[in-house]
């Protein structure tokens, strides 16, 4: 079962976020904070947690300063940004900081469970809003490279980098690929290094600068 954090200022929210997530057999609300100071308080006392859902705009600490801090303590947390406000410079920082997707807050109890089984077997899922905005700020970055495909790359990482660039989780490319997913995840320890990428998400946006597909 997987544990959950929700960090949100409203109470209805975190309520209505609790009662959706936990229609899965999968999902359990364990803790729930105001602010991304009692989220940070909360792990301190207790670090079992699998997810946070994190919202952006707090008092007392923002969701995005947050994040940063959660990922350099407890960088196996993975971190699903939730907000109301469809603004592509808060994805750009909590992606950035470690997030592992971020979902607008008008996403359905559907769309919700999906992001979190995405973010759980190592996706990044982006809600669809937001991507339209971000990809393309991203791609504009000199962030990831631009050079030339590395001739080191064997057809098998090619093959991996353009699932990863579709948004496919760890688990859909061993299926895909026919794979183990301990066998797709050295792979990738591999394709990073080769790229000399930070992770999953520039990978992501090299497959799509070098049209990868």
């Amino acid at each position: 079962m997987w544990r959950i954090l929700i960090v949100d200022d409203q109470a209805i929210v975190r309520q209505g976020l609790k009662v959706m997530l936990e229609q899965d057999e999968k999902m359990k609300v364990t803790h729930e904070a105001e602010n991304g100071k009692e989220a940070i308080d909360i792990l301190e006392r207790n670090h079992l947690v699998d997810l946070i859902l994190m919202d952006v705009r707090m008092p007392v600490m923002n969701g995005m300063e947050a994040t940063r801090i959660m990922k350099k303590k407890w960088p196996e947390i993975k971190i699903l940004i939730l907000t109301t406000f469809n603004d592509e410079q808060y994805a750009l920082e909590t992606l950035k900081d470690g997030a592992s997707g971020f979902l607008l807050k008008t996403a359905d109890s559907e769309k919700l469970i999906k992001a979190v089984y995405s973010t759980m077997n190592d996706g990044l899922p982006i809600h669809e809003e937001v991507a339209a905005k971000v990809i393309p700020n991203l791609l504009q970055r000199d962030e990831v490279k631009t050079a030339e495909i590395p001739a080191e790359l064997t057809e098998r990482e090619i093959a991996i980098i353009k699932l990863v660039g579709e948004g496919k989780t760890n688990k859909e490319i061993a299926q895909i690929l026919y794979l183990s997913i301990g066998t797709v995840k050295n792979h990738l320890t591999n394709i990073l290094q080769k790229l000399d990428c930070r992770d999953r998400t520039q990978l992501a946006i090299f497959a799509v600068k070098h049209h990868i597909s």
